[in-house]
């Protein structure tokens, strides 16, 4: 009987450790993917004043789920680590069950952007890693650990620190695994079809009549289309299905001169995309360097845009502040923080295709261009 207690305690460590392990990990190769989704819940919450924390938090929250997961699967302080995750979701699953009732944020970004699931499947998840979690607790006593209290206290600094240190990089650079679609390798036309036979939305529509002062409601089947006596007040579609969705469905490039959106994805030869999400926020420490390159790729004939959600007065601000030459295009601003984790970031394409990508930490000289645009 001890003995089958040890194994489902080891067992549902080890799902509950591997899930938080996951979870953490994923997220944190993609930090600022991690506040932006924080971001975007303090928005829900109305509670937006708080977005400056979003960045601390996010790096906090990951290394937290990471340093629970790594302690159940090891075996590292469980009793104590248990508790810990017991406060954990006892935040989160209630949160959970209101995101899966209220739906004020599409995708909770439980695992990043490696798994995207709906805010009902994770409120599932969450009750069943809760049940992993009273069973941890029931049986901990059965544990038995491999390190002393000390010891284990040093061991619990290699998750901590590895998993800060990993964020730290992705952060100032780019993520080390791009879980986006506008990866390199991608080809993004093709990422923008819907297939012909892929499903639509589907709606529930409804008809609101009146007849003698009495308002009633029909659907599509019964509607009284053919009786007069009935006067039509207004018709209500609620979206019960969603169709298909292609995993670039949002991606266009407007500009003075219209929309430049297939100009830029259809040329056959190269085009660098500088993206801004907001031109006011950008880290303007390697402008000049940024300038250089236009200057030294437009000498070379090919395409340069820079790319920003930023209202027009703040596009000629930037512009007269920096000695900005190259043409700059509105793009929806949550659509540039998907394309490119940096800002500003610069993207080299190719008939439609991600051929690079640089963080503004680490622009290409003009040699290594010279050497990626010979290919």
């Amino acid at each position: 009987m001890r003995q089958t207690k040890r194994w489902i305690l080891i067992i549902c460590r080890f799902i509950f450790g591997l899930t938080f392990l996951f979870s953490g990990l994923v997220k944190a190769v993609d930090p600022l993917g991690t506040t932006y989704k924080i971001s975007d819940y303090l928005d829900a919450f109305s509670l937006g004043f708080f977005s400056d924390l979003s960045l601390v938090s996010a790096f906090l929250l990951i290394i937290l789920e990471f340093t629970i997961g790594f302690n159940l699967v090891f075996g590292i302080q469980v009793k104590k680590t248990a508790w810990i995750a017991a406060a954990f979701m006892l935040v989160m699953t209630p949160l959970t069950l209101y995101l899966a009732i209220a739906n004020p944020v599409s995708d909770c970004g439980c695992f990043g952007d490696a798994l995207v699931i709906t805010n009902w499947q994770t409120f599932y998840k969450n009750l069943i890693l809760d049940a992993l979690l009273v069973l941890i607790l029931v049986f901990a006593s059965e544990d038995r650990p491999i390190f002393s209290n000390w010891a284990s206290y040093i061991i619990m600094l290699i998750p901590v620190l590895s998993c800060l240190g990993l964020e730290l990089y992705c952060y100032n650079h780019l993520p080390i695994i791009d879980f986006r679609p506008y990866k390199v390798g991608n080809n993004l036309p093709s990422l923008m079809v819907i297939p012909d036979d892929a499903p639509s939305d589907e709606y529930n529509i409804s008809f609101i009549y009146e007849k003698d002062g009495v308002q009633k409601e029909f659907n599509l089947e019964n509607y009284p289309a053919e009786d007069s006596t009935w006067t039509f007040v207004s018709q209500n579609s609620v979206l019960i299905k969603r169709g298909y969705v292609p995993p670039i469905h949002d991606f266009s490039v407007q500009t003075e001169d219209g929309d430049i959106t297939d100009l830029i994805l259809e040329n056959e030869g190269y085009t660098f995309l500088l993206i801004s999400s907001k031109l006011e926020k950008a880290d303007l420490s390697r402008q000049k360097d940024i300038n250089a390159l236009y200057d030294y790729i437009n000498s070379k004939n090919i395409s340069f845009y820079c790319l920003t959600s930023s209202f027009n007065d703040d596009v000629e601000a930037f512009k007269t502040t920096n000695n900005v030459k190259y043409p700059i295009g509105a793009t929806d601003e949550i659509t540039l923080k998907t394309i490119i984790r940096s800002n500003p970031g610069l993207v080299l394409l190719k008939a439609g295709n991600v051929v690079a990508k640089w963080h503004y930490n680490d622009l290409p000289t003009k040699n290594e261009l010279k050497r990626i645009i010979k290919k």
